[in-house]
């Protein structure tokens, strides 16, 4: 077996590599500070832009109806456990490194190189599609204004029209598309990244605290516009796709609580960590918790569940302001007012996950596992430049020329599988290192609460759709690819086990058959069910039988080289 896949590294070994003037952190924030923090992640995209399509449903999937409200409960109750996890953790590991270090320290380095790449998904690709969707809100908030900005300043070439394209600048004939608003954006937040941790923390906390008033401002709308007799009338049924529907819902919601978990990766700037971090934590799940029942028993009452289903895509996207406009034609201001509440609550999403997604890779580079330059800190501001900028550019380059379709579902199921292996670390570290000091423990036991938390993230995740499982796995079939070609032989912790300096030709070979894997699996249909994977390639009559069948073939090829390839590096270091 290659030498120490699943080693651990020990707690005191992770604590003592912080703190070296070249890798310090400024620690400026408090309690209050990280609260907001995680609010200003939580209260975003999800609330504005999921409550509809939760509640009316697709026509391949079900909706909650007014057990909405149930939905944003259940979801609360799923990340509560995790929560708690996270706050043990947090307060025990004080690192940057978030997830990727709980599960260096529990779970062996393999695995923690495998969630390290997995918050790329929450983090960095959740911010494309977030930095998308805060230009739509934008431009048509400037369009509510009288603004108009070119349509091509404002698209991507894949959802462009002839119009556009026909009315766009060319060079050497091809037209100049470009979503310079999603660009825009991501620089900004990047420059207030950069300049330092406090800085990024009020800003962050003056929109937090402007969108916690435009949602109670629509709540005090909808209860002044829609009678409480005529609510309750439109709450019935209460569940009318049964449970199967609230908990596709809860599914759907739970984009809308991504990001308490982004409270750990500030942990080194935290002047409190072991105290700061759990109420961090728990405070704002809690607060954003009330918020979001409260928007869903509105929202559901506002407008009957019937007249949801028949919104388009792009209606059920703009949920709040399209059920004011219903009841309400007249309030042109008010509506102007929730969708710059939403412009807000978009840039305060992206603020915290771009601070949230070098850190993981700041942590990473320091143990070994991405190039050094990713671990330097800038000399004046003391914070992680290096990953900043370059997270800034991929994020804002990809918006400004990509759309991203059915991101959210992506992004839950790899947030998910993060949830899964922190409540996992929780009870694998109280058995390893029962005697180690705990600030803040997971009531009633190691075994109860964390053990439910991984049960509950896993049953989400069955209800998410199928055509996630395949991008997330295929996404990680990437992630292996680069740590057997790059990262196995320069980690730190592999360096002390005596691994080769230079990459293994048995490595690198395995390392091009997990892109052939993740080829394989972008390849085939991503609404075949993993269960129907094999009866679809193999039935010569099925409508997708050769996509599938030369996908399934692409898989098998590169799993049986990479298996090959990993034994020959195996070898050779023996």
């Amino acid at each position: 077996m290659l030498r120490g896949l699943f080693r651990t590294k020990n707690l005191d070994e992770i604590l003592s590599n912080v703190g070296g003037p070249q890798f310090a952190l400024k620690r400026t924030l408090t309690a209050f500070s990280v609260t907001l923090i995680g609010i200003g992640a939580i209260i975003g995209a999800g609330i504005f832009a999921t409550v509809g399509t939760a509640a009316s449903g697709t026509p391949e999937r079900f909706g909650a109806g007014p057990s909405l409200m149930l939905s944003f409960v259940i979801t609360a109750i799923v990340c509560g456990f995790t929560a708690l996890c996270y706050a043990e953790l947090a307060s025990m590991v004080p690192i940057s490194g978030s997830a990727y270090t709980y599960s260096y320290a529990t779970l062996g380095e393999l695995i923690a190189w495998i969630i390290g790449w997995d918050l790329i998904i929450e983090y960095a690709i959740g911010n494309v599609a977030v930095a998308i969707s805060w230009a739509e809100f934008f431009n048509r908030l400037l369009r509510n204004l009288g603004i108009h900005v070119p349509d091509w300043l404002t698209s991507n070439y894949r959802t462009a029209t002839a119009e556009t394209l026909a009315g766009a600048p060319h060079i050497f004939g091809v037209p100049i598309v470009f979503n310079i608003m999603a660009f825009g954006i991501v620089a900004l937040i990047t420059v207030v990244l950069v300049w330092g941790i406090k800085e990024s923390s009020n800003f962050n906390a003056v929109m937090v605290l402007i969108k916690i008033i435009v949602l109670l401002f629509f709540i005090g709308l909808a209860l002044y516009y829609v009678s409480p007799a005529t609510m309750a009338q439109n709450w019935k049924p209460f569940q009318p796709q049964g449970w199967f529907g609230t908990l596709t819902g809860a599914a759907v919601v739970f984009f809308a609580y991504i990001g308490f978990d982004a409270v750990s990766t500030v942990a080194e700037e935290t002047k409190n960590p072991a105290k700061d971090l759990p109420v961090g934590i728990i405070a704002s799940l809690i607060i954003c918790t009330i918020l979001y029942v409260l928007v869903a028993g509105v929202f559901t009452g506002m407008v009957p569940w019937e007249t949801v289903r028949g919104w388009t895509a792009a209606q059920r996207g703009e949920s709040l302001t399209m059920a004011l406009e219903t009841v309400a034609p007249q309030a042109l201001w008010q509506n102007t007012v929730i969708a710059f509440g939403s412009v807000i609550a978009h840039t305060a999403v992206l603020l915290v996950f771009q601070l949230g997604q070098p850190r993981i890779f700041f942590s990473m580079a320091r143990d070994g596992l991405l190039p050094s330059v990713f671990a330097t800190v800038h000399p004046r501001f003391k914070t992680p430049h290096v990953t900043t900028i370059l997270t800034g550019v991929a994020v804002g380059g990809i918006a400004a020329f990509a759309t991203v379709d059915e991101m959210v579902s992506l992004t839950n199921i790899g947030t998910l599988f993060a949830f899964i292996l922190v409540c996992v670390g929780v009870t694998v570290l109280r058995r390893k290192d029962p005697g180690r000091a705990r600030p803040f423990k997971v009531p009633l036991g190691p075994y109860l609460l964390p053990g439910l938390g991984a049960l509950s993230c896993a049953l989400l995740i069955y209800f998410l759709p199928e055509g996630s499982y395949w991008r997330f796995v295929g996404w990680l079939a990437l992630g292996l690819a680069v740590y057997f070609s790059y990262g196995y032989t320069r980690s730190a912790v592999g360096i002390k086990l005596g691994r080769p300096e230079r990459t293994p030709l048995g490595l690198k070979f395995a390392a091009i058959c997990f892109v052939l894997i993740a080829v394989g699996l972008f390849v085939i249909p991503h609404d075949v069910a993993p269960r129907e994977l094999f009866s679809e390639a193999f039935d010569s009559g099925a409508e997708k039988h050769n996509q599938t069948l030369y996908g399934l073939v692409i898989i098998i090829v590169g799993l049986a080289g990479a298996l090959l390839g990993i034994w020959q590096g195996s070898k050779k270091e023996a």
